[in-house]
């Protein structure tokens, strides 16, 4: 068979076929496959490319016919360990770059990623100028961990389309941020960086790797750079105030304040600035930012979901109505998550009728359980409890996962009416039901600390790590129960710094590694921690502790002024409240 009918049949065969995705495979070919240890990477394209792709010179034999027709069919069955294996012996043999990238499409969407790496190094050996087939190439090796093997590929791709460097070195931080080795990842990124020093887009690339890798001196430094490069960057200043407010949330103000003077139409950077001042608790100054993001943009949904937002954080949740109003008004995106906010903005301001208005008018969705939650603690904090929980009773669950959400709503109303012994033993029921439920061994983990079953929440605390080792709050939970007891500390500081390294930016995690470190007496080493905590989130637990070891230090001005504002937001916390009564009851008698 010449050139010609081999290219049309070929077109016939699997170019059709490549329009349309196969079958998911059935629970049988799923097992045969190959499990991935990661997630699928992600493979980054712009566009379709525009070029004929390079065709074999050969004969259409009856035997690749047959192999071609075999693999196309059993594709189409949903059957990839027929399909595969026969579509790599075609490719093999005719190096057909079409071939080889149905081989790879097949593979890819079962999961055999392996035999998904040959197909596509067979497609790219073929074409070798298919910036797609390099990009798979890329994105598979970087799954199975071989990143030295993919340098070569990505200085190519690179190097190949030299009109969208900069993009594309903004998608490279995309396509390599599922690796778990962050660290490697950075020095990858580094490396091919280091050969386009005039492109901010790399310095840019390498402050994320930095980033994720908890390298904050590169990434600030590369952040700085990409920004010298490029001035007036808005996604470079962003990317800098992040970097700052690690350390300081005073600097970042200061930076991206100066930022949108240098660039008043930078509007990202402004909603950015105001968020900060927000959290700096510079209320004037944050609503003079907001008024001028209304200004520029009076019919932009989301410009007031911003507004309303922060000025939930501000506490002005008569503004934050109005703009929630005009949100619904204007075609917000999420008229539900509009709705949740206004039913807690009416919370807020005591109007209970209006709050249950918003939360009945989430008929379905997502918003849809955590509404029904929000109305039953209405009702509850009416003291109709009982009427609450009939509510969250009657109804009906979409899904065993709905149905777990419900239960933890209706525990949680019997926690915060006291009832801690009925919580617990509801919890211990739901789960004898579903003994292997992470949410239900959590919170009845927590319920359990509240009568005193250490044993239990030891144990469900246990079994949930040992279902989902890179649980971040089950480590922390235990650890910090541990040290709060001044119990079995190295096991309790080992238990907190496995969950710092799963999630060492979340503030209560922060907070329990400062806790254990003053348990331990590392005073000083505390004291960093629980003051990047308390930045973060300014909640009365952690200014308790971060007042204790202040205390401790002999700084007990320093202690009491933080009790006092604490005390001034939270009044009703225990953890704070006790601190305070046990070490300085005058800051009681002071904010009273």
């Amino acid at each position: 068979m010449n050139l010609t009918r081999y290219a049309a049949l070929l077109a016939s065969l699997v170019l059709a076929a490549c329009a349309q995705p196969p079958r998911a495979p059935d629970a049988a070919v799923k097992h045969a496959a190959e499990p991935a240890a990661k997630p699928l990477p992600k493979v980054v394209t712009r566009m379709p490319e525009q070029r004929e792709a390079p065709l074999p010179a050969m004969e259409l034999s009856e035997s690749l016919l047959f192999k071609i027709t075999l693999a196309e069919i059993a594709a189409q069955r949903g059957q990839p360990h027929v399909a595969v294996p026969a579509f790599l012996e075609a490719a093999r043999e005719t190096r057909d770059p079409r071939i080889a990238r149905r081989a790879t499409e097949i593979a890819w969407n079962a999961r055999f990623l392996p035999a998904a790496l040959e197909a596509a190094t067979l497609w790219l050996q073929a074409d070798p100028e298919s910036r797609r087939a390099r990009q798979t190439v890329i994105a598979l090796l970087v799954n199975q961990s071989r990143l030295d093997d993919a340098q070569p590929h990505l200085e190519k791709w690179l190097a190949g389309d030299p009109e969208n460097l900069g993009q594309n070195f903004l998608q490279l931080y995309s396509l390599l941020s599922g690796h778990k080795d962050k660290p490697a990842i950075q020095k990858l990124i580094g490396r091919l960086a280091s050969g386009h020093a005039q492109v901010p887009e790399a310095s840019l690339a390498l402050a994320q790797a930095a980033w994720s890798a908890d390298d904050a001196a590169t990434a600030l430094n590369a952040s700085r750079e990409a920004l010298r490069l490029r001035p007036g960057w808005e996604l470079a200043a962003l990317f800098q105030a992040q970097a700052l407010q690690r350390d300081s949330v005073d600097e970042a103000v200061t930076f991206l304040g100066d930022f949108i003077k240098a660039h008043p139409g930078a509007r990202d950077a402004r909603l950015n600035y105001a968020r900060l001042l927000v959290r700096a608790q510079r209320y004037p100054e944050a609503r003079k930012q907001f008024e001028i993001l209304l200004g520029e943009a009076p019919n932009n949904a989301e410009i007031a979901m911003a507004v309303a937002t922060l000025s939930m954080q501000a506490k002005d949740y008569a503004a934050a109505d109005i703009q929630l109003r005009r949100a619904l008004e204007i075609g917000a995106k999420d008229p539900d998550m509009v709705r949740m906010y206004l039913g807690q903005v009416n919370e807020e301001l005591k109007r209970d009728s209006e709050a249950l208005k918003w939360y009945s008018s989430i008929t379905h969705g997502a918003q849809f359980i955590p509404a029904q939650a929000r109305y039953a603690g209405v009702l509850a904090r009416q003291g109709r409890l009982e009427d609450a929980r009939k509510h969250l009773r009657g109804v009906s669950p979409g899904d065993a996962r709905q149905r777990t959400q419900l239960t933890l709503a209706e525990a949680g109303l019997l926690r915060d009416a006291g009832a801690y012994k009925e919580a617990f033993d509801f919890l211990g029921e739901a789960l004898a039901r579903s003994p292997d439920s992470p949410d239900l061994l959590y919170d009845h983990a927590m319920a359990a600390e509240k009568v005193d079953r250490l044993d239990v929440l030891e144990a469900n605390l246990r079994r949930l790590i040992t279902l989902q080792p890179d649980h971040a709050h089950a480590h922390n939970a235990l650890g910090y129960t541990l040290a709060d007891r001044n119990q079995r500390l190295p096991e309790a500081r080992a238990l907190i710094e496995t969950a710092h390294k799963l999630a060492p930016n979340d503030p209560f995690i922060l907070d329990s590694l400062g806790w254990v470190l003053y348990r331990l007496g590392e005073n000083e080493a505390a004291l960093g921690h629980l003051r990047r905590a308390y930045e973060m989130r300014p909640d009365g637990e952690i200014a308790a502790h971060l007042g204790e070891v202040l205390w401790a230090l002999g700084r007990r001005d320093e202690a009491q002024k933080v009790w006092a504002e604490a005390l001034r937001a939270q009044p009703k916390n225990e953890v704070l409240q006790g601190t305070i009564k046990r070490l300085a009851p005058v800051v009681l008698q002071s904010v009273q």
